[in-house]
């Protein structure tokens, strides 16, 4: 019962104690530039995911090979591996809009501060087991936090849900939508806002 609750605990912990996004602030410069839209977030987050677990099941499994000394350009050379598998797979299956919309953002994952942090902090020193849960506990919890900022972000910028108007067209009003969400100042805004509920939240959860 304890290390089922324990291996529960790995996946979950990313969603709201240690959020990479609202409660660390880890990876924002793909955050504030790719949750114009759903789509571009969600593409996104697969990515985050599939690096994050990949390069946290080899650096946990080769961690008693890595000498401690060039410990973060091993993780380095480990993740922008994955990074550029990840990188061929997009541009060969994903619309050519959603890759234009995420751009360098893919292989800046190669120094995401979200994928080192579990590197050096969990993958390099935990069981392989609970280092692939803890990546893949942070990624989804990167990739719910990066939706939910999208959603917002697209549903009052341009007016629609996974570019489909969630207005429906027989309402009485039209939507004027808020353009200044998804440039650069409505993305502040809406992290910001996001960052205080998820504190607030944290704080009286711990009262």
């Amino acid at each position: 019962m304890a290390d089922e609750y324990s291996l529960r605990k790995e996946i979950t912990k990313g969603f709201i104690q240690q959020n990479a996004v609202f409660v660390l602030a880890l990876g924002l410069c793909p955050t504030l530039a790719v949750t114009t839209g759903l789509k571009n977030a969600v593409a996104m987050g697969i990515a985050v995911i599939a690096v994050m677990v990949c390069s946290n099941f080899i650096i946990s499994l080769f961690r008693r090979f890595i000498p401690e000394q060039v410990r973060i350009p091993c993780f380095i050379v480990i993740i922008a591996s994955f990074v550029t598998m990840v990188d061929i797979l997009f541009k060969a299956y994903l619309p050519p809009e959603i890759n234009a919309a995420l751009g360098i953002f893919i292989p800046l994952i190669v120094v995401n501060c979200a994928i080192l942090n579990r590197a050096e902090a969990f993958a390099y020193n935990k069981t392989l087991g609970r280092s692939v849960l803890d990546g893949l506990g942070i990624g989804l919890g990167f990739t719910i936090s990066i939706s939910l900022l999208a959603a917002i972000r697209e549903a009052l910028g341009s007016g629609t849900l996974w570019d489909y108007p969630w207005v429906p067209s027989s309402f009485p009003l039209e939507y004027v939508s808020a353009s200044v969400m998804i440039q650069a100042p409505g993305a502040f805004l809406a992290l910001g806002l996001l960052m205080g509920l998820f504190n607030r939240f944290l704080k009286n959860e711990s009262s």
